[in-house]
Formats: C-alpha cells, sequence, structure tokens
C-alpha cells in the first residue's frame, strides 16, 4: 500500500560533484553486468563498497548466474526489478527472489551461497549493492532477510514521485531494514513527467543517486540515464532536490561513513591485511559456513 506524506523542505541543495558511468563486466559464471560503484570511489562513498546494475533479455547474460562464492566483512542489498533468482547458503537459507523483492544479507564471519537464475528467457534486472560492516561487527554472526515487494514501505510525495524505502527513513516512513552504525538509505524513486522530489540528508554522510529509466535534473544539472552521480558533502546543504521532465528511475542512497580502514581481496573486506590472509585460510580450511 502506497501512503501519500508531505514532502521534506530542503533548502539548499547538494549539487553534483561528479558522474561515473562504471565499466561493463562479468562476474560469477560470467553475469554480465555494469559495475557502478567501483574499488576507486570506496573511500568517497564509504560505507557503500560496490553497486552492481544487471540488466538483460538475453540469456546467455544471466543464465548460469553465481555459483558457490564466499563472503566475509560487510553486508550486500540485492534489488531485483525483474526475473526469478534462487539463493542458498552454507547456513541453510533458501529464498527465491521475484519482481520487486530484496534480499538483505550479512556475511558477517563467513559463509558460501549461490545466486541462481529460475528462468530460461525473458529480462533479468535488478542491482547489488555492497554495504560494509563496522570492524567491530565483521565477525559477527551471518544473517539474512527476504522482504517480498509487497512487505516493502512506499509512499507518495503528491508531487509525481513515488518511493519504495528498502532502507532507512523517508518523510517519516521507515525502510524494511535499518542498521544504526552506518544508518544506510536506500530509496527506488519512480518519477513521472514534470515530478520533483527533495530528499533531506545529514550532513555528514556520504551520498550518491543512480538514474536507470529517463534522465533526471540534480540541483539544475542533468544527469542522464545508466549514471552514477557522486553528491557533494558540504555544510550548507541539508540534502537533495531532483526534478524530471520525463518519467525517470533512479535510486537514492546515503549514509554515514565509517572512516575505517578498507583491505579488499575479492569477496573479503576486512580492516587489515593478516584479517585478509586470515579469512583466506578460513574459507581454504573450511571454517566459512
Amino acid at each position: 500500500m502506497t501512503q501519500l506524506v508531505q514532502t521534506e523542505v530542503v533548502s539548499h541543495s547538494r549539487q553534483v560533484e561528479q558522474q561515473v558511468a562504471g565499466h561493463p563486466t562479468s562476474d560469477g559464471a560470467g553475469v554480465k553486468l555494469n559495475r557502478v560503484l567501483t574499488h576507486q570511489w570506496q573511500r568517497r562513498l564509504d560505507p557503500f563498497l560496490m553497486l552492481d546494475a544487471f540488466g538483460s533479455d538475453k540469456p546467455d547474460d544471466y543464465i548460469a548466474g553465481f555459483p558457490d562464492h564466499p563472503h566475509r566483512g560487510f553486508e550486500t542489498v540485492t534489488y531485483m526489478i525483474a526475473g526469478r533468482m534462487l539463493h542458498r547458503d552454507s547456513a541453510g537459507h533458501e529464498g527465491l527472489l521475484e519482481n520487486g523483492d530484496v534480499q538483505w544479507m550479512t556475511a558477517g564471519r563467513g559463509l558460501i551461497h549461490s545466486e541462481i537464475p529460475q528462468q530460461e528467457d525473458g529480462v533479468m534486472e535488478g542491482f547489488q549493492l555492497w554495504l560494509n560492516l563496522p570492524a567491530k561487527d565483521k565477525l559477527c554472526e551471518p544473517w539474512y532477510r527476504d522482504i517480498a515487494a509487497d512487505a516493502l514501505p512506499r509512499f507518495s510525495n503528491g508531487q509525481g514521485a513515488e518511493v519504495t524505502v528498502i532502507a532507512g527513513h523517508s518523510h517519516g516512513v521507515t525502510g524494511a531494514v535499518t542498521r544504526e552504525v552506518t544508518a544506510p538509505l536506500y530509496l527506488d524513486v519512480h518519477m513521472t513527467s514534470g515530478g520533483q522530489f527533495a530528499q533531506r540528508l545529514p550532513a555528514e554522510h556520504n551520498a550518491f543517486i543512480y538514474v536507470y529509466r529517463g534522465n533526471v535534473s540534480v540541483a539544475g544539472q542533468s544527469v542522464p540515464v545508466q549514471r552514477m552521480a557522486i553528491l557533494s558533502n558540504d555544510a550548507v546543504s541539508d540534502g537533495v532536490t531532483v526534478q524530471v521532465t520525463g518519467d525517470a528511475r533512479f535510486l537514492l542512497i546515503a549514509g554515514r561513513p565509517l572512516r575505517e580502514p578498507i583491505v579488499q581481496y575479492g569477496p573479503f573486506v576486512m580492516n587489515s591485511q593478516q584479517e585478509i590472509y586470515q579469512a583466506i585460510q578460513d574459507f581454504r580450511e573450511g571454517r566459512m559456513g
């Protein structure tokens, strides 16, 4: 159910600091995707480590999926726009993600999982976001939750924006998941022609948008489809304003930076090289899941 809310007031919008196209790559057993938030932006967009956008109607681009692979030290958020993806992990969890569903997984001290498409044709589209864990929680107990599309909180601002709140708080609506330390905000915003949207943001939080349909204008600057716009940080801005002249869809993602060392080796993200060596050893010796 979509509720109507009073729009938030933003006095001074953040500007677009830089636009990023990402780069095409493949992962898993050959799934083609666009890696938007890459290693070079991990410091600038702390606590976020990666954002992959995948979308194709060609089965060869996605059918092999992501067979068994390990993770340690962070969280993954998978958001399916279209298609069906089956998740299994070494802790005995299993779930089927379908159109509009979300899976939030905390890898913590480590687990092994797989993500395999459950379709032989049609469109497979979605996003996977990696959210870092604070040092004190990197070896926590693994956790995950599947959230059906109809269970995700939604609202309309009455100004042409329909918003799904995956995480955090927006316009008095609490998302499906909240986190105290990183305080992530994850919104999927659908806008109709002539619409506008304002979101208040704490000054110290890093933030970006990713446009996946149409084009948007952020504080007067155009951002085209398939672009990530990194939003500026300054003491004056109290949020961000977005306008559209045609229908558009985008993700708005923000969070409190951890300001801790980031040491990554593939699917392991820790705070030191020694912790990475330990993760590799634990995986090789079967102590991860």
